[in-house]
């Protein structure tokens, strides 16, 4: 298998293509004609994992992307391009087997969950190319994209060191797995960067659908004394917003507490009106994880007759497959996180992520 680490990324727009954000579409609904002639006769689709297209995090930001790579070639839902939901792990192969009936012939698993489910589509089916996102397979007729997420969390723990006023700070994951101890041990590096001292408080919630548990996480949290949470948890960080904007109802605004969002930029999800009186936002920043681009940018590779069969594909700070945004940073704070970046795309700093 060959590996390849794509340089220059940022070039074909990996981090600021136009996404549709907030889709809302299912598998039954009807769809629109884009109004232009297809440029390409490739059928693209994505099968999620559990938390599906409208978790504001990983799958949404990959339909968004297909869903922008299928408005510049003419495609719309169901027209080229289509995504197949999964509510329970039972659904993956089913989902690939009726990709693979509508006549895509390039599909995309989306999550390390999905590795299983993929490389058996990708061996009993030669004729069509799968890609997974965020986990490895083999097959010339397969792509792997993996994420230096750990880089992009150490970046967010420098951002929430420099912003606690309580020296205690949280990270909320989803299940147990190579990807989310990434996240986890990325955000520590980076808080124990800026001060040792910091209290670090870790927790998985075991799901990335039950919004329940990551608000009752959350809530402990908070409880106990954190100021900033870090959440990589999918569906759950609904539960970790949901907390924060309660107890940011009760508090001034000069009290509040924050969140750290994940994979794409979850501002949206901070807006609130404090105790005060005062309109505000909680979210501190999210890291960014370009899982729209690499889909944009794997199916243009395909369409063009250039699908990267056999490769893995990596994106980091480097190349920027990974980000942070700063919209409510202090200015400590974004200077800080400019310094960490720097030292990571100079190789003066190395991340751990184990």
């Amino acid at each position: 298998m060959n590996t390849k680490r794509l340089l220059g990324i940022g070039a074909v727009g990996l981090l600021s293509i136009a996404l549709l954000a907030g889709c809302r579409a299912n598998n039954n609904s009807g769809s629109s004609d884009s109004g232009s002639k297809a440029k390409t006769d490739l059928k693209v689709a994505i099968v999620t994992d559990t938390g599906g297209v409208n978790d504001k995090s990983f799958n949404q930001g990959a339909w968004e992307g297909l869903q922008a790579w299928g408005k510049s070639m003419g495609l719309s839902k169901g027209k080229g391009i289509n995504y197949f939901q999964s509510n329970s792990e039972a659904d993956y192969a089913n989902n690939f087997n009726s990709a693979k009936s509508g006549g895509y012939k390039l599909v995309f698993g989306i999550g390390f969950a999905l590795q299983t489910a993929t490389q058996d589509a990708a061996k009993a089916n030669s004729d069509i190319n799968y890609a997974i996102i965020d986990s490895t397979i083999t097959g010339d007729n397969t792509v792997s994209a993996t994420f230096a997420d750990n880089e992009a969390a150490y970046l967010a723990g420098v951002a929430a060191a420099k912003t606690t006023k309580t020296n205690h700070v949280g990270f909320i994951g989803g299940m147990d797995s190579d990807v989310i101890t990434r996240f986890r041990v990325g955000f520590e590096a980076g808080v124990k960067s800026v001060d040792p001292s910091i209290k670090i408080d870790s927790q998985l919630a075991g799901s990335f659908t039950d919004a329940g548990k990551g608000k009752t996480l959350a809530q402990s949290m908070y409880s106990a004394g954190a100021d900033v949470i870090y959440q990589a948890a999918g569906g759950v960080g609904a539960g970790v917003f949901a907390q924060a904007k309660a107890v940011n109802e009760g508090k001034d605004e000069a009290d509040k507490v924050w969140v750290i969002g994940v994979d794409r930029d979850q501002n949206d999800e901070g807006n609130y009106k404090s105790k005060d009186g005062k309109e505000s936002n909680f979210v501190l920043c999210s890291t960014l994880k370009g899982v729209g681009a690499v889909v944009k940018d794997v199916s243009t590779k395909a369409a063009d007759g250039k699908f990267p069969g056999g490769q893995i594909l990596t994106y980091d700070l480097k190349n920027s497959g990974v980000d942070l945004t700063t919209t409510h940073l202090s200015s400590a704070a974004k200077d800080a996180v400019k310094a960490a970046k720097q030292d990571i795309v100079d190789g003066k700093a190395t991340v751990p992520e184990k």
